[in-house]
This record gives structure tokens, C-alpha cells and sequence, in this order.
């Protein structure tokens, strides 16, 4: 008899365990042991389900680096006893979350699922049950005796993605998240379709390794047209900075006025890295294919390629954590860790 996989839920917070309070119309968190009495379906799962809480459960808003480590120390202190977690959680913060998350867990050889939803469980029409339920499903699944799915991902309304390649795209909508530059790992329609070329594969001989030093002096600048020096000499003058992300135009163009390519020389000569990443929500930076990025390739700028926002955010603060050496550091960043760039 093939035993039933150990499913380990941790709830964070998040709209999936709220209801609504009726004299202030806001919603609160509620007891995480009525969030299941919401959904006896899991009865009918053939796992055998355990859950955790945090103390207090948090509204994604208010996620930091810190609860990424409480996360990573509940996964890592039941990692032996489970075939998989699934993680519910906010969902405006979630692809960040899942992002730090992915890097954190060096050697990942079972599946970490995150999800949450746009309607509290107790709503009619809420989505909360069936993302809930098909996380479990895919968390179970297993292969020759393995976990099928052995990275950190995001399932959101019928679909599984490689969590540090979404972005949330929509407040109000069901389909909330998006992948644009990877394909979507499972698809849930009457039958569970994986798209098995996708999923990351793992060393399954090398052991879990959880990194819990994350560097958060860090700061991400939007470019648009009109920025003036002084307020972006300010900014990258912070005596504390230790990493700098610019969102750049299109393949990466940024405005190749002198004060601003000087102002990046200094942050560089600091040994401070820079990163470079598009605002698009698809596509590759690509430094040198227009006359305004080849300047910061020529100083040393590095190529976030087609890393999204929350990965490249999560990587930064990652690496900077691992005290790596300035002359390899670019290297590395552009170099695919935990499959976030092509």
C-alpha cells in the first residue's frame, strides 16, 4: 500500500483567511482552524494534511525579510517529515515572497507552493477553495516514488507558475498573476496537465541548504522622463546603500545624459552593484543593442536580462547576503540560479 503524502500548510495572512467585519466593513484575520471548517473537500484529498500559523498572521503589506526567514525555518524544521508545503499568503506581496524564497532554499528537492486569494474564503464566489485545493493536489503529486514538482512556485486560478518569474498583474480579476518570459508549469482543467520540459530539475543527491542572511539596504529606482540630478544624487549618495536595481526603458535604455552615467560611475567605484532590469512586464534587457544602454555596459553595469522586478529584488538581497567577492559578483548575478532568467 503506497503511503499518503505528508502536506504541510503554513498560513502567513492574506485575503484567503479573512473575513469581514460587519460593523466596520473591513476585513480581519480569522482563526486559521475555521479556514479548513470553510473547506471539508480537503477530507477528500488523499494526503494527510498538517498545518501551522504564524503567531499573528499578517497582512502581505506588511511582509519583510524577516517572516521570509520564519517561512524558510518552518520548511526547513519539517523538511524531512513532508512531501511538500503549500504556503498561503497575500497575494500583493506573494511574488516577492516566493521570489526570496526560491533562493533561500538551496538544493530544493520538493515542491513549495504558494498561493492565496482575491475573495476571502467565506465569500460566495470567492476563489480561495479551488486554488487551495489544487495546490494540495499538485504538492502531493508524485513520480517513481519522488516529488514531481521540486521548486518553489505560485498557483494562482488554474495555473502553476515558477515563482520567481511572476508578477502580479491585476487587483481585481481572478487571474491575478502572470508569467511572460516562462511557461506555466501545470495546468489545472478537468485533468492536471504538467508541462514536464518546464519544471526545474533538481540534484536530488545534494542535501537542503536554507540561507537566512539577506542584505535589505537596497534601493530600486524607476526611471521616467524628467528626473533631475539633485534628487537622484541624493538618493544614491545614502552612505548604507550596498545595492542599486534601476528600472530602465524598454531593452534597457536609460537616458545617456553625462551627470547620470557619472552619478552610476560613482555608485559602481563604491563597489556597490548595479542592476539593470526592464520596466516591461516581458521581455530581456539587452545592453548595447541601442546607442543608450551601451554606456552602462562600458561601466560595468550588470544585465538583469529578463529577471522580473521581485526576482531580481530577491537575488540582490540574496547574494549580497552571501559575502561574494566584487570581481565575481556580476557574474554570478547573471548567471541562472534557480531558473529566474532565460
Amino acid at each position: 500500500m503506497t503511503k499518503k503524502p505528508n502536506i504541510l500548510l503554513i498560513y502567513t495572512g492574506g485575503t484567503i483567511g479573512m473575513i469581514k467585519d460587519f460593523d466596520t466593513g473591513a476585513l480581519r484575520n480569522f482563526n486559521f482552524d475555521e479556514l479548513l471548517n470553510h473547506i471539508p473537500e480537503l477530507k477528500l484529498l488523499d494526503c494527510n494534511i498538517k498545518t501551522t500559523t504564524f503567531a499573528e498572521p499578517i497582512d502581505s503589506s506588511n511582509m519583510d525579510p524577516k517572516y521570509w526567514v520564519e517561512i524558510a525555518s518552518i520548511i526547513e524544521e519539517n523538511y524531512e517529515s513532508m512531501d511538500g508545503f503549500v504556503v498561503l499568503h497575500g497575494s500583493d506581496t506573494m511574488s516577492y515572497t516566493a521570489s526570496a524564497l526560491s533562493f533561500m532554499l538551496e538544493n530544493l528537492g520538493k515542491p513549495v507552493i504558494f498561493t492565496g486569494s482575491q475573495l476571502p474564503i467565506g465569500d460566495l464566489r470567492t476563489d480561495a477553495k479551488e486554488n487551495l485545493i489544487t495546490s494540495i493536489q499538485i504538492a502531493a503529486l508524485k513520480e517513481k516514488g519522488v516529488s514531481k514538482i521540486a521548486e518553489v512556485c505560485l498557483y494562482f486560478e488554474y495555473k502553476l507558475y515558477r515563482a520567481n518569474r511572476t508578477t502580479k498583474i491585476n487587483a481585481e480579476h481572478f487571474e491575478a498573476f502572470a508569467s511572460l518570459n516562462y511557461p506555466d508549469l501545470v495546468i489545472s482543467g478537468v485533468n492536471l496537465v504538467v508541462n514536464d520540459k518546464a519544471l526545474y530539475k533538481p540534484n536530488r543527491r545534494k542535501k537542503l541548504i536554507v540561507h537566512k542572511t539577506l542584505e535589505s539596504n537596497i534601493m530600486l529606482v524607476k526611471m521616467f522622463p524628467g528626473m533631475e540630478e539633485a534628487t537622484l544624487k541624493h538618493l544614491f549618495s545614502y552612505p548604507d546603500l550596498k545595492g542599486l536595481i534601476i528600472e530602465t526603458y524598454g531593452t534597457g535604455n536609460v537616458t545617456n545624459v553625462k551627470w547620470f552615467l557619472d552619478l552610476l560611475k560613482s555608485v559602481i567605484k563604491r563597489g556597490i552593484p548595479v542592476v539593470n532590469i526592464t520596466q516591461c512586464a516581458g521581455g530581456s534587457v539587452n545592453m548595447g543593442l541601442y546607442e543608450t544602454s551601451t554606456d552602462l555596459k562600458k561601466i560595468g553595469i550588470i544585465s538583469g536580462k529578463d529577471c522580473t522586478t521581485e526576482a531580481a529584488l530577491a537575488k540582490l538581497m540574496y547574494l549580497l547576503g552571501q559575502n561574494i567577492s566584487a570581481t565575481s559578483f556580476k557574474t554570478i548575478f547573471e548567471t541562472s540560479l534557480r531558473g529566474e532568467m532565460s
